[in-house]
């Protein structure tokens, strides 16, 4: 158990690094909806090593849709530019919120994104 900890410890010691870079990146702001509010590092891939590209500064609502919670309409739209963004972890992130729903528009927007085209056909199927 002990390892495990420590090996935890020392990731989210390695994510905090990066805080301030991400942090500036974002203009402070949540890199999917804009929000200013309860403002956290999210890390996108988990199973690699941190490092900026896999990581968002995300707001409490954003990051619990990250985490898996079911987006409403208004939710998806807000988050929809961020599938425009350069970091993986911006635009990738928000299109797997995004492909959980099955609206035309979401589809459409994911298909015109700058994502990655294998992660595109693994959202859309």
């Amino acid at each position: 158990m002990a390892k495990g900890y420590l090996a935890n410890k020392d990731r989210l010691d390695t994510i905090n690094q990066f805080g301030k870079e991400i942090g500036k990146r974002a203009g402070f702001k949540c890199e999917w909806c804009g929000s200013k509010e309860d403002l956290r590092t999210w890390d996108y891939r988990p199973e690699r090593e941190p490092e900026p590209a896999t990581l968002a500064l995300l707001c409490g609502r954003c990051r619990d849709l990250a985490d898996g919670r079911k987006p409403d309409l208004v939710e998806l739209r807000s988050i929809r530019d961020a599938l425009w963004s350069d970091i993986p972890a911006v635009a990738e992130g928000a299109a797997r919120v995004m492909a959980t729903c099955k609206e035309p528009w979401v589809r459409e927007a994911i298909e015109e994104s700058f994502i990655d085209e294998e992660v595109k056909r693994e959202l859309l199927g």
